[in-house]
């Protein structure tokens, strides 16, 4: 072997054995988590300890246009783009041996790109080690399987299973649900194995076709990534059987959306304790500060955790997704819910972001309102014990709003970092602008003959 296939993880060593590496993916993720990067011949990869990509790989919209540039012109310089080896995991629905490796943007200088999505998560994490704490999360991906959806003028339908019948709505935890796709799961679990990543479990959703895939919980920075690679796996594992996967946030109209839960605890790094537990097993105050975070920080954070304008046909009543920002001891209407758990687990699962949102960026959005919340020392509100499918004001109704309120809240811009905001703002707000360009059949249908 090379020098530079000795700092592989052991997953990728198995996944090579004594094949040869045709190709090396060098990636990264850009604002909305889209894996941008270069592919080339692992003879090329070998010889070189960086590439180079322009830094407008950040000012790209959702739709391939290009957001205007915050700091100055246009002019497309380069950035440095480092690998982490270890990220380096197998593409294993590639027809020769494959590896991905995840890159970091520096700029020439040798500093990290501060509107970087991986980059941002670092520094957060970073916030929390200085204060000698060490963060811990466990996302939960929801994701429908659909049939192919080749005409964007068509709405999504549910995929076709085993038995010939379209899949059906409202089988949560359904066995027999999850069966009628089970070749595209197989090939899941298959895939998971071969890159190294560690499902905890996969279970039918409430929607037809809507699967939630858990991961154990961890690092931010590794389970974001395990979250980026799981987006792409399961596409190429969904499009080996004549389905699409899709993380929208509202696919299908009238079945649930889809979530990404992000469940967060803090632990002491020297003593390994959580610090939301005392040693009688009783919440501490910091438990307490870090809800009030949540609650108090939220709403300007809203604008990453829900990033386009499907995002908030998600937060309506009675769909399984949040309305509001109130907490509660094992409570699924809540934004805010506190897991049965022993005390030494005792977290707080974060029910607002969306699964289209970036995975570095919605744990990083969490991390950030959470540190707040130990900063300032405030108190959240009182507990909500009753269903929270109240009206409320926590959460913003569209895109739009959801961007001056993240604008407004400037202790959140200053740990998420003024730049990456002045970066998202653009990218967001020239997205939004493009949309409301569109006539949409609704229109059409009610108001070309009747007003």
């Amino acid at each position: 072997m090379s020098k530079w296939t000795d700092q592989l993880p052991e997953a990728a060593k198995e996944y090579i054995g004594s094949r040869r590496v045709d190709e090396v993916e060098c990636v990264t993720g850009d604002i909305a988590g889209v894996a941008r990067g270069k592919a080339m011949p692992a003879t090329k990869f070998a010889k070189q300890t960086n590439y180079f990509l322009p830094n407008s790989i950040f000012l790209q919209t959702i739709t391939g246009e290009w957001a205007d540039n915050p700091f100055d012109a246009f002019t497309e310089p380069d950035m440095f783009m480092v690998p982490d080896f270890s990220t380096a995991t197998a593409a294993p629905w590639t027809a020769d041996v494959t590896l991905q490796v995840i890159h970091d943007a520096m700029d020439q200088e040798g500093n990290p790109i501060p509107y970087s999505p991986r980059n941002v998560l670092k520094k957060i994490v970073q916030l929390y080690n200085d204060q000698g704490w060490t963060p811990v999360v466990a996302p939960e991906m929801e994701f429908f399987l659909t049939a192919r959806n080749i005409d964007p003028n068509m709405p999504v339908e549910p995929p076709m299973g085993r038995s010939g019948r379209r899949a059906a709505g409202k089988q949560a935890y359904s066995l027999s649900a999850v069966d009628e796709y089970g070749k595209v799961i197989d090939d899941i679990y298959d895939y998971a194995e071969a890159q190294g990543l560690e499902i905890d479990g996969i279970l039918q959703e409430g929607g037809a076709g809507q699967i939630e895939l858990n991961l154990e919980h961890g690092d931010p920075v590794r389970l974001a990534d395990d979250v980026f690679f799981f987006k792409r796996m399961i596409r190429e594992a969904a499009l080996r059987h004549d389905c699409f996967a899709t993380f929208m946030a509202k696919p299908i109209a009238g079945e649930p959306g889809s979530a990404m839960h992000i469940h967060t605890s803090v632990v002491d790094t020297r003593s390994g304790k959580n610090i939301f537990s005392e040693k009688k097993g009783e919440a501490t105050e910091s438990f307490y500060h870090f809800i009030a975070g949540l609650q108090n920080h939220l709403t300007g954070a809203i604008a990453v955790l829900a990033p386009y304008v499907n995002s908030y046909r998600r937060y309506v009543p009675d769909f399984a997704a949040p309305i509001n920002l109130e907490w509660g001891h094992d409570n699924r209407t809540t934004g805010l819910r506190v897991p049965i758990s022993s005390a030494a687990a005792r977290r707080i699962e974060n029910r607002l972001p969306g699964m289209d949102c970036n995975p570095y960026l919605g744990i990083a959005a969490t991390l950030a309102c959470g540190y707040l919340g130990l900063m300032e020392k405030k108190e959240p509100r009182p507990e909500f014990k009753a269903s929270a499918y109240i009206d409320s004001d926590d959460i913003p109704s569209n895109l739009g709003d959801a961007l001056d309120l993240l604008q407004a809240d400037t202790a959140l811009k200053a740990v998420l970092g003024e730049d990456f905001c002045k970066v998202y703002d653009s990218v967001k707000r020239n997205e939004y602008k493009e949309f409301l360009q569109v006539i949409s059949p609704w229109e059409r249908q009610h108001l070309l003959l009747n007003v």
